[in-house]
């Protein structure tokens, strides 16, 4: 599919049937997923643009490179939750905004329940992240609002994808790149993405 990208590396890959599988207890499936999150972003990222800097080491002069504009991680609550932690320890400058939604179980529409954002996102890379792509319905409405607040530069992190989020997703917002560690096979009749690895939220937190 255009614009997405499936992550093959082989420690995202052996992480994420560890998250499938469902002996994976919320104590472990926390600390996995934490280091997915943290291996995935390096290729989210990859496209970032930069600026050439001039620095001074301890012997000379030299020439670097930095990000161009400052960064937002958007974690759509609750089980963005878990990817957050390790994604800030390898950008630590990167400012956060927190979206709440929650699925409608009859209709499968995402309604707002919180939202935590700068009002202008027009100087940042976004990087909104959510473990499942399933329906796309979350992710759209997400989108929507980035869109609104001036995000122009928005890149969305899942971990697992249904090809019908991902339909969703670029029949709303084509520009926007998705990156996962895996495009499953279908939704089942409840919108769970199939084979996935069942509710992300409830497998994080036990509950």
């Amino acid at each position: 599919m255009r614009r997405v990208t499936v992550i093959e590396h082989p420690l995202v890959q052996h992480n994420l049937a560890r998250l499938r599988d469902k002996r994976t207890r919320p104590q472990e499936f926390r600390r996995v997923l934490s280091e997915v999150a943290a291996l995935m972003i390096y290729e989210a990222t990859r496209s970032f643009d930069v600026q050439s800097v001039s620095v001074t080491t301890p012997l000379a002069k030299a020439r670097g490179s930095q990000l161009r504009r400052e960064v937002i991680l958007v974690p759509v609550l609750r089980a963005g939750l878990g990817m957050l932690d390790s994604i800030l320890q390898l950008i630590p400058h990167a400012r956060v905004g927190f979206i709440g939604l929650k699925r409608e179980e009859k209709s499968l529409r995402a309604l707002f329940y919180h939202k935590s954002l700068p009002p202008d996102l027009s100087r940042f890379e976004v990087i909104l992240i959510d473990p499942m792509l399933a329906t796309g319905g979350s992710a759209v409405s997400a989108l929507d609002l980035l869109a609104e607040l001036g995000g122009r530069r928005v890149r969305l992190v899942n971990l697992v994808a249904a090809p019908e989020g991902i339909r969703n997703v670029h029949a709303h917002h084509p520009r926007v790149p998705i990156f996962t560690a895996a495009i499953d096979q279908k939704l089942n009749a409840k919108g769970y993405i199939l084979p996935g690895l069942g509710d992300a939220g409830d497998r994080l937190f036990g509950v």
